[in-house]
């Protein structure tokens, strides 16, 4: 069962960036919960984080396997990484873009960090079923 950090919790950065490559090729299943949690920032910044994978941990695709939303505020947000019609992605990493304007430092300021938790097989049927029953 993977639960590691993409980015290590109260991270501060103030440019792009990209966390280390993590090893999800051990993984039971193929879907993950990826947690977001913003706690500092400054006014008039902006935040975009997404993930990436790669078959070999040093090539990484064009195109994101998943996307936060941007982000302007501190909080926890989560977001569901399905690697299943991915089968030779064997590492992803998160990616960060930031942006500041209007008046101040020009640099921008952000604290983070992002989880990466293997959502057991048991639980994702049981949560299927339950959304189909509602459908």
């Amino acid at each position: 069962m993977i639960d590691t950090e993409l980015v290590a919790a109260k991270t501060v950065v103030s440019a792009k960036g990209d966390g280390p490559a993590v090893d999800v090729s051990g993984a039971t299943g193929r879907v993950f919960l990826v947690t977001l949690d913003i706690t500092e920032i400054i006014e008039q910044e902006s935040l975009d984080v997404s993930i990436y994978g790669s078959a070999d941990g040093a090539a990484w695709g064009a195109k994101p396997a998943a996307t936060f939303p941007q982000k302007f505020y501190r909080g926890e947000s989560p977001l569901l990484l399905d690697l299943t019609a991915h089968p030779e992605v064997k590492f992803v990493r998160a990616h960060w873009e930031v942006a500041r304007w209007g008046r101040g430092v020009e640099t921008p300021m952000f604290e983070f960090g992002v989880r990466l938790k293997e959502i057991p097989a048991d639980v994702l049927r049981e949560a299927t079923a339950e959304a189909k029953a509602l459908a």
